[in-house]
């Protein structure tokens, strides 16, 4: 492991020291291992790679007030001072700046191997048990429902609707959570996430049967 890679690890762990638990070390480490291993079946830039999947969420919108420039402002302050190059920097912003779900409508066509590798890495700690897991938590720390039976999934919501969406943590599997799968970019994202989806659908039934008390 390379010096840069080990002083990141250590000031993304600082930084979101006290995290929202869906969105602490713990969520940035599975990212970064989950990119190190789809990366192994694509030619990417390791460095770019490790890099982005370190620092995607330092500074998440969601508990910025929707600011998404404040991640991209310390990431590169950050890499500055590790001394890493103008061109791996600005391959590193463009993933952070690009990776997420609600961003989908407004990035640019052909993306880097990179920021795909990165981006099926960080949908795929959204699905599965540890999605399931992470959905239920942010939910409870918005104090959201777990579920209402009138209140109806929204779906293809714009940016802003999304944003600002306060639904049910279930009705959030079909906003987001299960779309996932068809979203991949990668073959061994694609795989991955067969299984885990199925895995989701499992739980959703399991979930009805307990919620109607069949």
């Amino acid at each position: 492991m390379s010096s840069t890679i080990e002083k990141t690890i250590e000031f993304v762990k600082e930084k979101l020291e006290g995290a929202e638990a869906g969105h602490d070390w713990f969520h940035i480490e599975r990212v970064w291992k989950l990119s190190k291993k789809i990366a192994e079946n694509e030619n990417g830039n390791k460095e770019v790679v490790e890099l982005a999947a370190l620092l995607h969420d330092i500074a998440d919108p969601k508990f910025h007030n929707g600011d998404e420039t404040i991640a991209l402002k310390v990431s590169r302050e950050f890499l500055e001072q590790q001394e890493v190059s103008e061109e791996i920097i600005e391959q590193v912003l463009f993933i952070i700046k690009n990776i997420s779900f609600k961003n989908r409508g407004e990035v640019p066509q052909n993306l880097p191997i990179e920021l795909k590798i990165v981006q099926d890495a960080d949908r795929l700690d959204a699905i599965g048990a540890i999605g399931i897991a992470r959905t239920f938590n942010f939910g409870g720390f918005k104090n959201n429902l777990m579920y209402h039976p009138d209140i109806e999934p929204k779906l293809n919501m714009s940016k802003e609707e999304y944003k600002k969406s306060n639904g049910t943590t279930i009705n959030h599997f079909y906003e987001k959570l299960l779309l996932l799968k068809d979203l991949m970019n990668t073959e061994k994202g694609k795989k991955i996430a067969e299984e885990r989806h199925k895995y989701m659908l499992l739980f959703l039934d399991q979930f009805y049967k307990e919620w109607n008390v069949d």
